[in-house]
């Protein structure tokens, strides 16, 4: 007789450096947030419960948070300082956020922030799904504390960015290299965005391939679908008269925000002018106070950057924006611009994708993959502002053309659902389970 498989009935997720709470387009907060917390969510509506462990950054925050779901944690864990610190000195936590992991394990869930107070039970766990390489390192310390297997999902691969790194302060560290390498041959599985990041992990960082298993992000098609765009530009008090160009990230070197700049300026050095009078380009993410000015240099150089090339008008930050209203800024969107040098997979470009907007992406990474050339947007080489601006101007000169992009794209989304993709997380966990 064939055994049944064992599935999880309760998962600790490790979110180590970035809390699924965060608003997106912040320091540190973008696709991996969403992943985690919408995987989480899902799980949750099937009867699993989930605890994310993320470090706490903030001296105001709540022990323990449910707003995501009732049977979904976020455990604020107390590590180095209740403060946002450099990625560079997150490591030196990671004993003390393992520690304090491995005692709440064995603690009254509802009083072991505060109290510390044990109980007649421990508070198990049936695997772990660690996310980052931090992440990792905590899960290979509780392996043996908890005695339980745990699942790598890295989001983001260092020698990747470092192949398209121009300025070695954009280099990550070897000691983050060294780590990811070692966190392949430990971990019981991996899970790759794409066949190009399977394929990176077994080429580049040696990884045996029959652990790897193909688990893509997801989208929340009842958040992210396709709205009027007349609708969604009243909701953002877009002007109804201009035609809108959208970025949504962080706001790093890595998502190529000045080669979108650049294009602006090569559209409108053709002789445009008319064309730009009538064009609003929106870039979502970061703080462009001058508090966030003087804490994040990109964001700095994107503004002397936009004052250089006389865009002015044209260009606006609107700073970082909650799921609630990404929705309405896609929607309200001609089409959504990834100019990334790099991206594993791009959720950014699958949500416009869900609310029917076309996606002009750099050929790269998972961005490869996701985007159909001609289909349901346009792919460009990196850091070709000419490429990119002949592509944004196929979409904005023909409206018919645009709208059955569009359409198609929401179509393509579709099989991205987020109950599909945890659907293949199950199937990854019972293998190990069983």
């Amino acid at each position: 007789m064939t055994k049944p498989k064992r599935t999880a009935k309760r998962i600790a997720f490790i979110s180590y450096h970035s809390s699924p709470l965060a608003t997106l387009g912040g320091k540190d907060a973008g696709g991996m947030n969403v992943f985690v917390r919408e995987a989480a969510r899902e799980f949750a509506q099937r009867g699993v419960k989930v605890d994310v462990f993320t470090r706490s950054t903030s001296p105001n925050a709540k022990p323990i948070d449910t707003r995501i779901h009732p049977d979904v944690r976020v455990v604020h864990v107390p590590a180095g300082p209740p403060a946002a610190v450099s990625k560079s000195d997150l490591i030196k936590y990671v004993p003390d956020f393992t520690e304090w992991m491995c005692e709440f394990a064995h603690l009254d869930a509802g009083v072991a922030v505060n109290t510390r107070q044990r109980h007649s039970e421990p508070h198990g766990y049936d695997l772990i799904h660690a996310h980052y390489w931090l992440s990792g390192l905590v899960a290979e310390r509780l392996k043996p504390c908890w005695g339980v297997p745990f699942v790598e999902t890295f989001h983001t691969l260092a020698e990747l960015k470092n192949q398209i790194a121009e300025r070695d302060q954009d280099r990550e560290s070897e000691e983050r290299l060294i780590n990811e390498c070692h966190i392949c041959n430990v971990a019981n599985r991996i899970t790759a965005a794409t066949e190009i990041e399977w394929d990176q992990l077994v080429h580049v960082y040696g990884a045996g391939s029959s652990r790897i298993r193909i688990v893509p992000p997801g989208v929340d098609l009842s958040r992210f679908c396709p709205v009027d765009q007349t609708y969604a530009k009243t909701v953002i008090e877009a002007p109804m008269d201009r035609r809108l160009i959208l970025f949504a990230g962080r706001v790093e070197p890595l998502k190529g925000i000045d080669t979108l700049f650049r294009a602006i300026a090569v559209m409108r050095d053709r002789g445009a002018e008319c064309a730009l009078c009538g064009l609003s380009v929106v870039i979502i993410g970061g703080d462009s106070s001058q508090s966030g000015l003087a804490a994040n240099a990109e964001m700095a150089r994107l503004h002397q950057l936009r004052a250089e090339l006389h865009l002015d008008d044209v260009i606006t930050f609107v700073g970082a924006q909650n799921q609630d209203t990404l929705p309405n800024y896609f929607a309200a969107a001609d089409c959504v611009v990834m100019p990334s040098h790099y991206e594993s997979f791009g959720m950014v470009a699958l949500e416009a994708m869900a609310c029917g907007t076309p996606v002009i992406a750099s050929d790269v990474g998972g961005l490869s993959k996701l985007v159909r050339h001609e289909e349901t947007g346009y792919l460009v080489p990196p850091r070709d502002p000419v490429a990119l601006a002949d592509a944004i101007e196929h979409v904005l000169s023909d409206d018919a053309f645009r709208r059955r992009m569009g359409h198609r794209a929401a179509c393509y989304a579709e099989d991205y659902s987020w109950t599909k993709i945890v659907d293949r997380l199950e199937a990854v966990y019972a293998e190990i389970l069983g």
